[in-house]
């Protein structure tokens, strides 16, 4: 067969971006985060569906920390922007309000419905909503740092390299809209995913993935940002990690990457919220200026 991208042929190239296939037990990991945000949501504090936007997924769930004006961590979940729901991601919360962090779990519209641009438009929107509603959710606007897993974290990596002020007018004069972004088996390069199996639900064209892969994007300012990758990962994902690290290097920007040894593409998603886990400490200390 022919290939379509790099060495791959089409099975190869579809093989490395299904990970449901690559991880058999995927939906044992899956519950488990249901399960457990169920449990976060009856015991914490929360404020859930907050809208940032016109149209029913644009909402968010905010889990408050009980210190005043403390920093805020937004958490972008993944599903190849067409599947999952911030809903089963409030298992994170409890770790971060603990160590005194507000959290914030984004939804977003979903492919096929919306096209890529759009999405990008609509968490950036987010992002910008929070901040202008700082003072009645009581956070610091000089302390957001956001993270995300898989399509999540192409949306950090999107957030962190947005130009505010040419983005919104509102943005003007501001101080760094983001302090600090994580971002967790991130996807940068949307060319193998264009070519993959996944674009009959994106409907990329060569153009709409050029100005959506961040590895091609030459940011002016781009607040620390840290990479990580399970891995137990494909080669594409462990592949895309390296690439946008080098490239962004290159042009003089903090970039930070971990390998983490024994995690797969689901499995590294509760290293986030494991309050006892190096992960979850290195995160805290980096939201907090240390």
């Amino acid at each position: 067969m022919p290939h379509v991208f790099r060495h791959y042929d089409q099975a190869a190239l579809d093989a490395q971006y299904n990970n449901r296939a690559l991880v058999p037990d995927f939906a044992d990991h899956t519950a488990h985060w249901a399960r457990e945000s169920e449990s976060a949501r009856q015991r914490l504090p929360c404020r859930l569906d907050l809208p940032y936007g016109p149209s029913a997924l644009e909402r968010l769930d905010f889990f408050p920390s009980t210190r005043k004006s403390a920093p805020l961590h937004v958490f972008i979940h993944g599903g190849y922007w067409r599947a999952l729901d911030k809903s089963s991601f409030a298992h994170l919360a409890p770790a971060f309000v603990d160590a005194g962090v507000n959290y914030a779990a984004l939804n977003y519209p979903l492919a096929p419905a919306m096209r890529l641009d759009a999405i990008v438009e609509c968490v950036r929107r987010a992002i910008l909503w929070l901040s202008d509603h700082a003072e009645d959710l009581d956070f610091d606007p000089r302390r957001i740092s956001i993270s995300g897993h898989s399509a999540g974290g192409h949306l950090v990596a999107m957030i962190a390299a947005t130009d505010w002020p040419t983005f919104s007018d509102a943005a003007v004069g501001r101080a760094p809209i983001v302090t600090f972004g994580a971002s967790f088996s991130g996807i940068y390069d949307l060319e193998p995913i264009r070519l993959s199996y996944l674009n009959a639900d994106l409907r990329l064209d060569r153009d709409e993935a050029s100005r959506n892969s961040p590895i091609g994007m030459s940011p002016k300012l781009l607040p620390p940002l840290v990479l990580a990758v399970g891995a137990l990962e494909s080669q594409e994902f462990l592949r895309q990690q390296r690439d946008l690290s080098d490239a962004w290097r290159r042009q003089g920007h903090v970039v930070e990457t971990h390998e983490l040894k024994d995690h797969n593409h689901f499995s590294i998603v509760q290293e986030i919220g494991r309050a006892d886990g190096p992960v979850h400490r290195f995160l805290i200390r980096r939201i907090m200026g240390q």
